[in-house]
């Protein structure tokens, strides 16, 4: 196989993601609405309860909305991350998987297209979330807007692999919604999405610890960092390998010979 066919088999999956993403607006909207509740009323209170206080990396007063953008901007990702899983099962179920699975490419090649343009889609849904942040009046240094890029990259790529790993657990749509919740609200309220790791010790040693190694909290701080144009390489390595692990695995599942699909009795598609 040539560096063409490769091309075209990624073009091709990155189109297709592209294409169901512009018909399916309702998923761009959803998308948008849980940050933005968050940002515009949730924040509110929560900037109240805790006041103004010195927040990494910039180690000045800030306000609350601005500290918890970045954590929006991995909600964004991990609920597309999901999403993405949620759609491997739908083509599992309708057969368009096992399509994608004979082709002559490796499948590890076509997982990883396949992951890599749902993680473009959800980058595209990050600015535009923070294009409306900018008209709230939250703005980062506009080199911060390129300084992310990488960062929502990696860490769309790291939850994206997390999806994936989870759609060879799941072999029926009807049980996607509790999968989901079961992975999504643990990784998103045990994270340093919301709040400031100091504070999280204050009130929990438990839940210091489990902050401190959640993957997401990996991926929020290195957004978090990106964004105000430096570079956290803890967060970036730990996400980095978070991702080798996800990744590593959910290719292993997807193995008709040695991966969960056999053993759940459903071959190679």
């Amino acid at each position: 196989m040539s560096i063409v066919h490769y091309w075209r088999a990624l073009s091709g999956i990155a189109g297709r993601e592209l294409l169901r993403f512009l018909y399916q607006r309702e998923r761009f909207v959803s998308a948008l609405v849980r940050p933005l509740v968050w940002l515009f009323v949730f924040a509110a209170g929560f900037r109240a309860a805790l006041g103004v206080a010195i927040m990494p990396p910039y180690e000045t007063y800030i306000l609350y909305e601005v500290y918890i953008t970045p954590g929006l901007l991995g909600m964004i990702q991990l609920f597309n991350g999901m999403q993405s899983s949620l759609s491997m099962v739908y083509d599992r179920e309708m057969g368009s998987m096992r399509i994608l699975m004979v082709s002559p490419l490796p499948r590890w090649f076509l997982l990883c297209a396949k992951l890599l343009a749902g993680t473009l889609v959800s980058i595209l849904q990050a600015y535009v979330f923070l294009a409306i942040a900018w008209a709230y009046e939250i703005q980062p240094p506009w080199q911060g807007y390129f300084y992310v890029a990488p960062a929502l990259l990696l860490s769309g790529m790291m939850l994206g692999a997390l999806g994936l790993l989870l759609s060879t657990f799941i072999r029926q749509l009807e049980n996607f919604a509790g999968v989901m919740n079961f992975v999504i609200f643990p990784l998103f309220f045990m994270s340093t999405a919301l709040y400031p790791l100091w504070k999280i010790k204050e009130s929990s040693e438990i839940l210091y610890t489990l902050a401190q190694y959640n993957p997401f909290s990996q991926a929020v701080e290195a957004i978090r960092f990106a964004l105000y144009q430096q570079w956290n390489w803890t967060a970036l390595a730990a996400t980095a390998a978070s991702f080798l692990l996800f990744i590593g695995a959910a290719i292993l599942g997807y193995n008709p010979s040695k991966g969960m699909m056999v053993k759940k009795g459903g071959g190679g598609d």
